[in-house]
C-alpha cells in the first residue's frame, strides 16, 4: 500500500534530518577507527543519563538483577551508556571495522561454511548485543545466502542511507519486519536461503514467556519458521574485546521438537530463545540493548510512579 505524500514541514524536517545524517557520517570517516568509537562512550556517558531513556535501562537492570546494590546497578548503567556510545559512533564506519580482519575474530566459523556448503538453510536468532550489524555481514561473508529482517526508520531519506550503509559491508537482501516481512522470509526458507531474525525486544500479541523471571511478549516467527521448514535454529552473539574490536560466536544449533501440538511447540521454542538470551546477556551485562521496554508497559507506569 503506497503510503501518503508528507507534508512540506515534514518532507522538509525529514531532508534536514537526513543532512545531519551526512554530516554526522562524513566527520566520522574522517578519524582512525578506535578514535570515532571512544568519542561515541564519552558522549554517551555524559548524555545519556539525561534522558528518559535512563530511567527504563535502570528499570530494565533491576528486573534482570534484582539481588544487585544500588551500586551495582549505577556502574553497569554508566557502562552500559558507554558501550551504547560506541554502538552509535561506530555505525557510520562499520563497513570499515568489517573490511578489517584483524578486528572482528569468528568463533565457529565451521559451522557457517558448512550451512554455505549445503546444511542449511537454517534460522539465524540472535539479540542487540555489542555491534550487533555485524553478525549479518559476517554470515554472507561466510557465503550463506540469507534474508535479514529489519524494521524501517520512519525518515524515508535516513532509511535509504542506512541501507546504503549496510549495503557497503555486504548487506543486500532485506525483509521488512511486518506481514510483508514474513511472507517474504518464507519464500526464501522455500528456496533454500536462511533467515535471520533478531528475537529479544518486545513484540505485543507474541508468547509470553519468561525472560530474567518476568513475563516478556516475545516473537513467535524464529520458531514458527524452524518448526514450519524443520530446519534449525542457529543462535548468533556479539562479544565486544576492546574498544572497536570484537568477537562474534556462532554456538551450536538446536532443533526445535515437534510434538503435534503446534502452540506448545511455538511456546518451547520461544522459551528456548529466551533463555539463549539471558545467558547472553548475564554473561556480559553492559552489552545488550537496556534503552528498549523489554517487559510489559505496566512495569514501566509503576516505576515512574514511585
Amino acid at each position: 500500500m503506497a503510503q501518503p505524500k508528507p507534508s512540506f514541514g515534514q518532507d522538509l524536517a525529514w531532508r534536514l534530518e537526513a543532512l545531519g545524517f551526512d554530516l554526522l557520517t562524513g566527520l566520522a570517516r574522517l578519524f582512525p577507527i578506535d578514535s570515532v568509537s571512544d568519542f561515541g562512550a564519552w558522549l554517551f556517558a555524559w548524555l545519556g543519563p539525561m534522558t528518559s531513556a535512563h530511567r527504563v535501562a535502570d528499570t530494565n537492570l533491576r528486573i534482570a538483577f534484582p539481588d544487585a546494590s544500588d551500586a551495582e546497578i549505577a556502574s553497569l548503567l554508566a557502562e552500559q551508556w558507554r558501550h551504547l556510545g560506541r554502538w552509535a559512533a561506530e555505525f557510520p564506519i562499520l563497513d570499515r571495522i568489517a573490511n578489517d580482519p584483524g578486528r572482528i575474530e569468528v568463533v565457529g566459523a565451521e559451522r557457517l561454511e558448512a550451512i554455505a556448503d549445503g546444511a542449511g538453510p537454517v534460522v539465524f536468532i540472535s539479540g542487540h548485543f555489542s555491534s550487533f550489524e555485524l553478525m549479518p555481514a559476517v554470515i554472507l561473508r561466510a557465503g550463506v545466502p540469507c534474508q535479514v529482517t529489519y524494521r524501517a526508520t520512519n525518515n524515508p531519506y535516513v532509511d535509504e542511507r542506512i541501507r546504503a550503509a549496510r549495503f557497503r559491508y555486504g548487506v543486500r537482501l532485506f525483509a521488512p519486519k511486518g506481514t510483508d516481512g514474513a511472507r517474504e522470509l518464507m519464500r526464501a526458507l522455500s528456496r533454500g536461503e536462511s533467515v535471520a531474525l533478531m528475537n529479544d525486544q518486545k513484540f505485543n500479541g507474541g508468547i509470553a514467556a519468561p525472560l530474567f523471571g518476568v513475563t516478556a511478549h516475545t516473537a513467535p516467527g524464529p520458531s514458527t519458521f524452524a518448526l514450519r521448514y524443520g530446519v534449525p535454529i542457529q543462535p548468533m552473539s556479539v562479544e565486544r574485546l576492546h574498544k572497536a574490536r570484537f568477537r562474534v560466536i556462532v554456538h551450536s544449533p538446536f532443533h526445535l521438537e515437534s510434538t503435534g501440538d503446534r502452540n506448545a511447540d511455538i511456546e518451547a521454542g520461544v522459551r528456548r530463545i529466551n533463555a539463549f538470551i539471558e545467558d547472553c546477556v548475564r554473561a556480559r551485562p553492559p552489552e545488550w540493548f537496556w534503552v528498549h521496554k523489554r517487559w510489559p508497559n505496566e512495569i514501566y507506569k509503576k516505576r515512574k510512579a514511585a
